[in-house]
């Protein structure tokens, strides 16, 4: 009699997420040169020496108080993932908590950010919770995201001396999704009526249907003031970081401007579906400082930095994390 043995998938190799983690850093590592090509094209049209110049205005010390302003984004924001997860009532610690939100960011450059709810699995394999009952976590923290850059772009159009009125649709664009997605009612509503008049999906759509459902959690108004003020504080940091830049390098278009324009520019690039908004971001960030004056020799390797130090710097972050949060995932699944 034969015996066929059949390997642990505890123990054994798997080629597939092997082959999924190699494509992953291929794609980070192609869009990174994409923009740095497209950015040093326009550079070189522009003028080497004058971009240079600009860069090496910067000290390390400079660099070092961006990165930490970046920091305090991450930072405050896990913190409100935390408060999230403990409204939901996951049986999280903060530790954990601020792990997997970290470790998401290495999946920041899939479209539409859809690689973070990689954050769901973990969860699922740490606490045993289904993905339906974690979605409204992602939920609410997007939206939070949401309603918190289309409050800075108000601030910034009613403070800035240019009043960039551009901003205004995109802001209210944002709050207006920022309101549905905390609205239980009305996206269970929603989703209802869409399987009304389609028919698809029904098991997907009843799952939908109940994550909506458990948005009604974080509804109650001490969470969602202490979220909207995380937000605010951390993308706050960001925008600074951004006004800092541009001051370095001699081009103060004033604090609101400068914040206004980074938070319409990263909510821009969101918008484009591309992966971590590389491509539009940038264009948007380089067009708009033209509008206010800034000279294409300032505007350019200032987005280049603010990029590197904020975006693909978390993405660093994230992929430091990443495999910490793997095991960890692991060993409590097993």
């Amino acid at each position: 009699m034969s015996m066929t043995l059949t390997p642990d998938p505890a123990t054994s190799p798997q080629p597939r997420h092997a082959t999924r983690r190699w494509r992953d850093i291929a794609v980070l590592g192609g869009l990174f040169a994409l923009v740095i090509a497209g950015l040093a094209g326009i550079a070189a049209a522009t003028g080497w020496a004058e971009t240079r110049a600009q860069l090496m205005r910067l000290t390390g010390g400079q660099v070092a108080l961006l990165l930490g302003l970046s920091l305090v984004n991450y930072l405050f924001r896990g913190a409100r993932w935390h408060l999230f997860a403990r409204r939901l009532g996951l049986p999280t610690g903060l530790a954990q908590d601020m792990r997997h939100f970290v470790g998401g960011f290495a999946m920041s450059v899939t479209p539409g950010r859809v690689g973070e709810l990689i954050r769901m699995r973990w969860l699922k394999r740490e606490t045993g919770w289904a993905v339906e009952r974690t979605a409204p976590l992602v939920l609410v923290d997007r939206a939070s995201d949401l309603a918190c850059m289309a409050l800075i772009l108000a601030l910034s159009v009613a403070l800035s001396a240019g009043g960039a009125r551009m901003a205004v649709p995109v802001a209210l664009l944002a709050l207006v999704a920022a309101w549905i997605a905390t609205r239980p009612r009305l996206l269970a509503g929603g989703v209802t009526l869409a399987y009304r008049l389609t028919g698809l999906l029904p098991r997907i759509m009843g799952r939908v249907r109940g994550a909506a459902r458990s948005l009604a959690v974080f509804s109650n108004a001490p969470t969602l003031s202490l979220s909207i003020l995380m937000g605010l504080v951390g993308w706050g940091a960001e925008g600074y970081a951004f006004h800092l830049l541009l001051v370095w390098m001699g081009a103060d278009i004033g604090l609101w401007a400068a914040m206004g324009i980074f938070t319409f520019a990263t909510l821009a690039g969101g918008l484009t579906g591309a992966p971590g908004g590389v491509g539009g971001a940038e264009a948007a960030m380089v067009a708009l400082l033209s509008l206010e004056g800034v000279p294409l020799e300032v505007s350019i390797p200032a987005t280049a930095v603010i990029r590197l130090t904020t975006l693909w710097f978390a993405i660093a972050i994230g992929l430091a994390v990443f495999p910490l949060a793997e095991r960890r995932a692991a060993r409590a699944q097993a």
